[in-house]
């Protein structure tokens, strides 16, 4: 029995899902072999999934999203660079440095909030030895397009009077000239894969301040505002580094994390892939797949986003193409039966259907989850 769940957001993590749907299918098959994968898609979890699948930690002390230093947490693993020159494997996730879990709470900065401490995060990972780095973006506070996290790694972004703008995505108005020359030159031979389940583009109606801008306070007006600093943004970078610069505006992943996916594109040279994709080779699920019979999965809820790159469909599909049955097991399920199937989940277990009360649910949700992880193993392993 395989588990390779995600998180339950705001309640259990990826590695405690497993150890409680462990816990409730023993209780109906004594001895039951159970393995545990715990998943994450290049969101928050990324790193935590990452140590549970045996990467160390690495703290640095970074600058947060409004200016304020906070402690970042980043994973690598030594001996394990996909460029095969040696160093190691480094999972960076920019909400550790740049995510709105380091707001004031309910104070959002749309405007101003930068990734200044994600580039630092990165630099970190590069100091520690990594040569390549699987970079997580999501959760994020920022709407900057990336130029703090390229700023912290070396580019300067000057007005017209040659002075530094100010941190923040509002600021790029003003930017008169970039210049990348500056950038860390472990870069150029560090593989950086940009892992994110999002494929909006930088601007316009489908763009990160349009689409996403809302979720970190951003007002009609301050959306309409980022959206044209974004726009002025990439074309001053247009002039630094050509071509290239509009190209990746347009790109999938562009919009990732209020456009650092952007940034990590024209200036790291990241290449993008779905993020449960990429998490799914680094956890090393192919192996503990290939040992398994039946495989469960899940995440806090289970709806349509689920189906658009998040972590159970990664799990399904993989598994449904080695022949295995997939359940899950999940919060709440918003998906009908036929869209399930579709994913390659023959059923799924939602705690709301034991504790209909939300508040309840959220504090109750190990227990809850070993009832349901009974359930399952009555309708398919008895």
């Amino acid at each position: 029995m395989l588990i390779a769940a995600d998180k339950f957001k705001g309640s259990l993590t990826a590695v405690e899902v497993a150890e409680h749907v462990t816990a409730g299918l023993r209780r109906v098959v004594p001895g039951l072999d159970v393995a545990a994968v715990p998943v994450a898609d290049g969101g928050d979890g990324t790193v935590a999934a990452a140590l549970a699948a045996g990467f160390t930690r690495h703290e640095a002390r970074v600058t947060g999203p409004t200016g304020a230093p906070v402690t970042a947490t980043f994973a690598l693993r030594m001996g394990a660079s996909s460029t095969g020159a040696g160093g190691g494997t480094a999972v960076v996730e920019m909400a550790e440095a740049s995510g709105l879990q380091h707001l004031p709470a309910g104070v959002f900065a749309p405007l101003t909030a930068t990734t200044y401490g994600t580039g630092e995060l990165l630099r970190a990972a590069l100091d520690a030895g990594a040569t390549s780095i699987v970079f997580g973006v999501g959760g994020s506070a920022t709407t900057d397009g990336g130029a703090g996290m390229l700023a912290a790694l070396g580019a300067r972004f000057l007005d017209a009077d040659g002075e530094p703008v100010a941190p923040g995505g509002g600021p790029l108005r003003d930017l008169a000239t970039a210049d990348l020359s500056g950038l860390d030159p472990r870069l150029a031979k560090t593989d950086i894969v940009l892992a994110s389940d999002v494929d909006n583009p930088l601007t316009g109606p489908k763009g990160a301040p349009a689409v996403y801008g809302p979720q970190k306070g951003a007002s009609e007006e301050d959306v309409a505002t980022l959206d044209a600093a974004l726009a002025h943004y990439a074309e001053v970078l247009g002039r630094a580094v050509g071509p290239k610069a509009a190209e990746a505006a347009l790109a999938p992943g562009a919009g990732a994390a209020g456009g650092i996916g952007y940034g990590a594109l024209v200036g790291l040279g990241a290449e993008f892939r779905p993020g449960i994709e990429v998490m799914l080779d680094v956890l090393g699920f192919a192996p503990a797949l290939a040992k398994a019979t039946f495989v469960i999965t899940g995440e806090g809820s289970l709806d349509t986003q689920t189906l658009h790159g998040k972590a159970p469909a990664g799990v399904a599909a993989a598994a449904r193409a080695a022949g295995l049955d997939v359940v899950a097991v999940c919060g709440r399920l918003r998906l009908p039966q036929e869209a399930l199937g579709r994913a390659g989940i023959r059923r799924a277990y939602a705690l709301t259907d034991l504790e209909p009360d939300p508040a309840r649910c959220m504090a109750e949700a190990g227990l809850l989850l070993e009832r349901a992880a009974e359930q399952l193993a009555r309708d398919f392993l008895v």
